[in-house]
């Protein structure tokens, strides 16, 4: 593929791609030609890529065979819903953005492990939201500190000194929500003692 455009690499790799799907259903060369219409010869050089592929080639091959033509040609899938972002370590946690686009809220999920430094809390602009999905979320939020269990989420404003990490049982994994400073989301943080 060296100096291939990506065009060309995707079509070099039709003519492979057309003869292991008709060797995985165990069709020889004149069954295919006699299904389509098209003749033996050209088939054997489309799947030796001495023949270029086109779509009315393509189209009769796809038919006989009862597969989408993308299958054929290798496409990417196209409006793929999936956000494919890189894990990244900060300070021993794994932090995956769950965000795709700049803007005024970004989601992350974060995987802190089970043994964590003492909490050492910070202030910065913002708001915070929290929604614990497995394991113990110790929060410590000015002078309250909280324990979260899976289900429970907590939000409040960052320019209040603050730490989140494990209590220390096992790994937490957290969905967090930041805004600027304003946003307003869902949950107050307040302690068990306020929610009982």
């Amino acid at each position: 593929m060296d100096g291939q455009s990506p065009i060309a690499a995707a079509l070099a790799q039709v003519g492979p791609r057309l003869k292991r799907i008709r060797m995985q259903r165990s069709v020889t060369l004149s069954a295919l030609a006699e299904a389509t219409g098209i003749s033996k010869s050209t088939l054997s050089r489309l799947e030796s890529g001495q023949r270029r592929p086109s779509l009315e080639l393509l189209l009769p091959i796809a038919q006989a065979h009862q597969v989408p033509l993308d299958e054929l040609v290798g496409a990417p899938e196209v409006g793929d819903p999936r956000i494919r972002h890189r894990p990244r370590v900060h300070n021993g946690r794994t932090v995956i953005p769950l965000s795709t686009q700049p803007g005024p809220l970004q989601a992350w999920k974060s995987i802190i492990p089970a043994r964590q430094s003492r909490p050492e809390p910070c202030t910065h602009e913002g708001y915070e939201w929290l929604y614990v999905l497995s394991g113990r979320l110790r929060l410590v939020v000015a002078d309250r500190d909280l324990t979260l269990g899976p289900g429970e989420a907590a939000e409040f404003d960052t320019r209040l000194p603050h730490w989140f990490g494990s209590t220390g049982e096992s790994a937490v994994e957290v969905l967090n929500l930041f805004g600027p400073q304003g946003e307003r989301m869902h949950i107050r943080a307040r302690s068990r003692a306020q929610s009982a």
